[in-house]
């Protein structure tokens, strides 16, 4: 019998777009098998700029560990500089997988992401280490831990219609379907408010429905949602985009050649062309970037608080020292024994 993953739903779903555009669009749902829930490795979670990358480092060097990335840029090859990708020696000191592994002109999603780790996380267990997932983004972490939903596939009729709102239309349309999920996303955000938008006409509903089967927490789940006190994180986010400039970040992004939709989301990536292009100062380039990061640090913050029970840990109460240990000495009574 073949895995409930190999199946496949086909529906017709009648669409009733604004104004004159209507039409009948085929539709294809892939009905996901929830097996594969991670349940094996270590998540650290958390913030841009908290201190996540070094932290986690030292964690699995001291547990015998490799470290899966779990960030949506840095997955990417180029734009080290702006992706605040972590330092060489410290890629050098634990192994590190799905950092700079694809090209920034492909397009990565939640799920290519799930798959992607899957297969790093397998093989790390294979070696006999342990696995820590280490990132930001909440949307890839809970597909790991959660699984994908079996919501309606991408339609690419409905899409270049979309595509021709703008953030604001689509931003009102949205609301009139689904409230709720139009106040969870960033308004200035076009490629997530499309998927929403588009989700709610295939499915004639919320798009919040289709998160129903991520309800309960799995069982067997470990890790740290490490954070900082609001002004500390600030003011490491105001000095990492500095920094960024001093080191060259300017001339990056002028030699990154052609870049996709999803890479082209990268935080700081559109200031930084129109600074390039005159539009706007270097001084108003970094506020811009500065506020933009602070944004989505927040934005990371409720997310994490919200969707997951991973045991919280505030950096600023603790010293760097006593983090590693706390957090080590939680990751070695969550792994299996090892078999002599």
């Amino acid at each position: 019998m073949l895995p409930v993953s190999r199946f496949f739903i086909t529906l017709h779903v009648n669409l009733h777009l604004h104004r004159r555009l209507s039409g009948k669009v085929h539709v294809q749902v892939k009905v996901q098998d929830r097996s594969f829930r991670m349940k094996g490795a270590f998540y650290i979670v958390g913030p841009t700029a908290a201190g996540k990358s070094a932290l986690a480092v030292d964690v699995a060097r001291n547990c015998q560990g490799e470290i899966v990335s779990a960030d949506a840029f840095q997955i990417y090859a180029g734009l080290d500089l702006l992706t605040a990708k972590p330092e060489p020696e410290l890629l050098r000191t634990v192994p590190h997988h799905l950092i700079g592994t694809t090209r920034l002109t492909e397009e990565m999603n939640a799920e290519r992401f799930r798959v992607a780790a899957r297969g790093a996380i397998d093989g790390i267990e294979a070696r006999g280490k342990r696995a820590f997932v280490v990132g930001g983004n909440g949307l890839y972490v809970k597909a790991l831990t959660h699984g994908l939903s079996a919501g309606a596939a991408a339609s690419a009729p409905l899409r270049e219609q979309l595509n021709q709102l703008s953030q604001r239309e689509l931003l009102v349309r949205l609301e009139r379907w689904d409230r709720e999920t139009a106040q969870t996303i960033d308004p200035q955000n076009k490629r997530r408010l499309t998927r929403a938008l588009e989700i709610c006409l295939l499915t004639r509903g919320p798009a919040r429905a289709q998160r129903v089967a991520w309800a309960d927490e799995p069982d067997g789940l470990h890790g740290v949602f490490v954070f900082r006190d609001r002004q500390e994180l600030y003011e490491r986010i105001n000095l990492r985009v500095e920094m960024m400039f001093r080191q060259g970040v300017v001339d990056e992004v002028r030699h990154a050649g052609e870049v996709g939709s999803t890479a082209g989301k990268t935080l700081g990536l559109q200031q930084i062309r129109d600074l390039i292009d005159g539009r706007i100062s270097e001084a108003q380039c970094i506020v811009q970037i500065q506020q933009a990061t602070r944004r989505y640090s927040k934005r990371q913050l409720t997310w994490f608080r919200r969707q997951s029970n991973f045991v919280p840990l505030n950096l600023s109460r603790h010293g760097s020292a006593e983090a590693i240990k706390l957090i080590a000495r939680k990751a070695r009574l969550s792994f299996p024994p090892k078999d002599d």
